[in-house]
């Protein structure tokens, strides 16, 4: 069996281990710089899996360089505004705001990770504005997200386009992971419980197949 780790484009060492007992072959995307318009997007990182083991590359055990960068395409754009439009999986994504610490460090900065905070500044990480229940409800689509990033925004209007920037963050990993794994056979894997909910919620609402495994974490 052949598997596709998602959302992320490295993962821990013992999660490594336990998708190489089981996978003949682990495939790694590259760092999703994910470009909302022209002039805003997310930042690469440039690191792979592989630099870290090269024994596994050249053995074949690790296959990277799936490149999801760059503006998204109009099919994928579609699929990610039914994804911002299905009440199931804006409940998921919420809860699991709320409450999974690597999903909301995934998403918003942690004031605790900054290496130039004072140590006597007190800042709220940014996801703890979220916590209102309307949030899963208030309606988000690509195109309103985009024309709110081409002004300078503050407030509400900040805090609405931060939240459907991520909403918009998570789908399109999501997407992407159901087009590649279609594309090269793969099966997805995960270590992530929150993405491998949100994963099933889309497969399950657009009747697609995909089996989609996930790495518990224990002690890690």
């Amino acid at each position: 069996m052949h598997a596709l780790y998602y959302p992320f484009h490295l993962c821990h060492e013992r999660t490594l281990e336990r998708l190489l007992a089981d996978y003949q072959t682990v495939h790694f995307r590259d760092f999703m710089a994910l470009q909302l318009t022209p002039m805003m997007g997310t930042t690469a990182f440039p690191d792979r899996m592989g630099d870290y083991h090269h024994e596994l590359l050249e053995r074949g055990r690790i296959v990277q360089g799936y490149k999801l960068s760059g503006s998204m395409k109009s099919e994928t754009v579609s699929a990610v505004n039914r994804d911002l439009t299905d009440h199931q999986w804006r409940d998921l994504f919420q809860e699991s705001l709320l409450n999974d610490r690597r999903f909301q460090r995934g998403l918003f900065a942690d004031p605790q990770d900054s290496k130039t905070q004072s140590p006597d500044a007190q800042h709220d990480p940014e996801w703890l504005q979220y916590r209102g229940i309307e949030w899963a409800d208030t309606p988000f689509q690509v195109e309103t997200v985009q024309t709110l990033s081409r002004h300078r925004l503050q407030g509400k209007e900040a805090a609405y386009f931060e939240y459907g920037w991520a909403l918009i963050k998570t789908s399109a990993s999501l997407i992407y992971t159901i087009q590649l794994c279609h594309q090269l056979n793969l099966e997805a894997a995960t270590d992530s419980s929150s993405h491998h909910l949100l994963l099933a919620q889309t497969c399950e609402r657009e009747h697609i197949g995909l089996e989609n495994s996930r790495v518990k974490r224990e002690g890690y």
